[in-house]
């Protein structure tokens, strides 16, 4: 629990931790540019405050605090920094920790206190009038030193719980009652915090249950990110308290920014955003069964919970063996493909087929409105491979080399390259490349970035069906191709063809 020192109406202030708790991930490092760079999309989301890390830790946070005074210009947010209370027995004005926080020169900090008397006696070992006094000397001298102070109660319930005569309490009640609690205790002339970790998965709940319970003021990381299991994800519970109960959270007009800073971050830090994430995940106003499709086509909020738009969001229509005329129909005009009965009822049929062999066109944007527009009439003109082929050798030291040699007709002009690579898809990428960039010159632009190999049917092993999915990006958009065959070079090839002529096709300045 976190308390600061003034109440703010129906205001709820969002501190985030991203760049200090959520670097506790398992998995996730970032360079102080890294941090820079993620700060500045906090202050551009518009949280209150931005916790940078502890100063004195470690080289990183110091160098971050000495350049974030200069090239930081934030206009919404405060920046803060994070440490402990005082040493036990220790004096505030020698204190190591302190003199760090006093030395980030942010105008705010935000300091850690033991508040489980069980962590007093046993971690800190010393006395509980002791452990008071290391958070109320801190907190005045801080505040002596012209700092904003803001105090995390570290494992405040579990020490509540433990001194008070609670038994066993579902967990929004407990964390209600205890919050209604302290609220009576100390009036309204404090704004009292909520700091939830995820290791139940209740960090959302419990922290919209303390606003709801009083709490002005609430911590968490975007994208959930933290230690463990992580910590409250902000991406969804700034949306849940400014939709859902009416608190303000942003300046106006800022939560529509909300998408975009979470998959900017999750870009920064190599940490793929989760699809199915409320609010900002790829699925989030994704719709596949027909049933909710047809009605979408009526009234659009039948079963979306807002607008998608308000978070930056939007609708998307999956399509797959289980989508009726009215999915195919809204999706080719999400496309901006004319499609007439026959041609829908000729997507619905190879989607079926295509599915049952091993096909996901749900994973597979490109490929799916590749289909579509043959479906509708399209015919692919930019080229026609005549042959492709691989060889793989082993030289006299045990080496591998891998050569592929792809033919290929652009016009009435016959290209024919040979290419080594690391591997067979390499190679083929290779020599197709080569073989169109003489006509195509801007399919440098186009790279590979992904590819993702799943065996269907494992029982028939080395013989097994075998799905790949190819992910690239023109530098402008993103998309996916796939391939299914029992060969792993065809279905590798069937991604690797359709991923360049979609390439190709949304060139603009072909």
């Amino acid at each position: 629990m976190t308390t600061t020192q003034t109440q703010n109406g129906d205001m709820v202030e969002v501190f985030d931790t991203t760049l200090r708790d959520g670097m506790q991930v398992e998995g996730v490092s970032a360079t102080v540019e890294d941090k820079l760079r993620i700060a500045e999309q906090l202050d551009f989301l518009g949280v209150h405050y931005i916790e940078g890390g502890w100063p004195g830790a470690n080289p990183k946070d110091e160098e971050f605090f000495t350049r974030a005074a200069t090239e930081l210009d934030l206009s919404t947010s405060t920046l803060v920094a994070f440490g402990s209370t005082r040493r036990p027995r220790g004096k505030v004005d020698d204190d190591a920790t302190l003199r760090n926080l006093l030395a980030a020169n942010t105008s705010a900090v935000c300091i850690v206190a033991k508040s489980w008397d069980y962590h007093v006696t046993s971690a800190l070992q010393t006395t509980l009038d002791e452990g008071i006094a290391m958070v109320g000397d801190s907190v005045r001298f801080l505040h002596e030193n012209g700092r904003r102070v803001l105090v995390d109660l570290e494992h405040f319930f579990d020490g509540y719980k433990r001194n008070a005569e609670f038994a066993l309490l579902v967990a929004e009640a407990a964390v209600m009652n205890i919050v209604a609690a302290v609220r009576a205790h100390v009036g309204v002339d404090a704004i009292l915090g909520i700091h939830c970790h995820d290791d139940t998965g209740c960090a959302v709940a419990n922290s919209m249950a303390a606003v709801r319970a009083g709490v002005r003021h609430v911590q968490g990381t975007l994208n959930g990110l933290g230690e463990r299991t992580g910590n409250t994800n902000l991406t969804t519970v700034i949306p849940n308290l400014e939709l859902k109960m009416g608190h303000a959270c942003l300046p106006a007009g800022h939560l529509s920014r909300l998408t975009s800073v979470s998959n900017h971050v999750a870009e920064v830090l190599n940490r793929p955003l989760n699809p199915q994430a409320p609010y900002v995940g790829s699925s989030a106003f994704a719709h596949k069964a027909g049933l909710h499709v047809s009605a979408i086509a009526r009234a659009k909020d039948a079963y979306e919970h807002v607008d998608p738009e308000v978070v930056g969001n939007g609708t998307r229509f999956v399509v797959s063996e289980m989508a009726g005329r009215a999915t195919i129909q809204m999706k080719a005009e999400e496309l901006g493909l004319p499609m007439d009965g026959p041609a829908v009822n000729q997507v619905i049929d190879d989607l079926k087929r295509l599915e049952h062999e091993g096909y996901h066109f749900e994973a597979a944007d490109a490929s799916l409105e590749l289909l579509m527009r043959r479906a509708a009439g399209w015919t692919q003109d930019l080229f026609r491979v005549e042959s492709m082929r691989v060889i793989t050798d082993e030289t006299m030291s045990g080496a591998f080399t891998t050569e592929a040699t792809v033919k290929v007709w652009v016009g009435d002009r016959r290209y024919v390259h040979t290419s080594e690579g690391n591997g067979p898809v390499n190679a083929i990428d290779t020599a197709l490349r080569a073989a169109l960039l003489e006509r195509f010159p801007r399919l440098a632009r186009v790279h590979l970035t992904d590819y993702k190999v799943r065996i269907l049917d494992g029982a028939t092993a080395t013989g097994a069906v075998t799905r790949v999915l190819i992910d690239a990006t023109n530098g402008d958009r993103t998309w996916t191709t796939i391939g299914v065959s029992p060969n792993i070079i065809e279905a590798s090839w069937r991604a690797l063809e359709e991923s360049l002529v979609y390439g190709l096709l949304h060139d603009t300045e072909l």
